[in-house]
């Protein structure tokens, strides 16, 4: 279900700020250095999760400074939900995965699910390595079935949205983050 603008809009303003604009760039910067020690000599192939690692993504690649490859892929359990439900591949990448270092772009570790699906896929088509940055994971309380090997932010378990993430399709556009009331 899609918002109305008024909607989206009540949610802005009834909202908690998370995680300010100021902050989310700064993790931004710290999450490239730390990929670009670590993965520098290895000329890896970056892939984008779309749509909520946009913002993430357009941030962090301007910020490493070796070669690398990049392509994206599509896969989702949530739509325009706020549950998740069945993982569901839109778009593979079309760059080849064998025999190369992977670095992932997601948004936010939430269940972990969907990422450990993809990383799941990405090692079965042959990745020698495959590592995971997220923007933010979030505190569930709970193990995951997967971690990120790159964290900008820890979030509490509350919906968020902004930075990539969205609520109900809407507030991806935000360089802050923040928590729905009531979520």
């Amino acid at each position: 279900m899609t918002l109305s603008a008024a909607e989206a809009q009540r949610i802005f303003d009834e909202a908690d700020p998370v995680v300010s604009e100021q902050d989310s760039a700064l993790a931004v910067r710290r999450v490239a250095g730390e990929i670009a020690d670590a993965l520098s000599g290895a000329h890896p192939l970056v892939l984008s999760v779309m749509g909520g690692a946009v913002i993430f993504t357009g941030q962090l690649l301007p910020l490493l400074h070796f070669p690398l490859e990049f392509d994206y892929l599509h896969v989702t359990r949530y739509g325009d939900t706020t549950t998740g439900g069945e993982l569901s591949w839109i778009v593979a990448p079309r760059a080849n995965i064998a025999g190369r270092t992977v670095l992932v772009l997601d948004d936010i570790l939430d269940e972990g699910i969907t990422l450990a699906a993809v990383k799941r896929r990405l090692l079965e088509q042959g990745a020698k390595d495959c590592r995971i940055a997220v923007f933010a994971d979030k505190d569930i309380g709970r193990e995951k079935p997967v971690t990120a090997d790159f964290v900008g932010v820890h979030l509490p378990n509350r919906y968020v949205f902004g930075f990539g993430m969205d609520v109900k399709g809407a507030w991806r556009n935000l360089p802050a983050v923040y928590a729905v009331k009531g979520l």
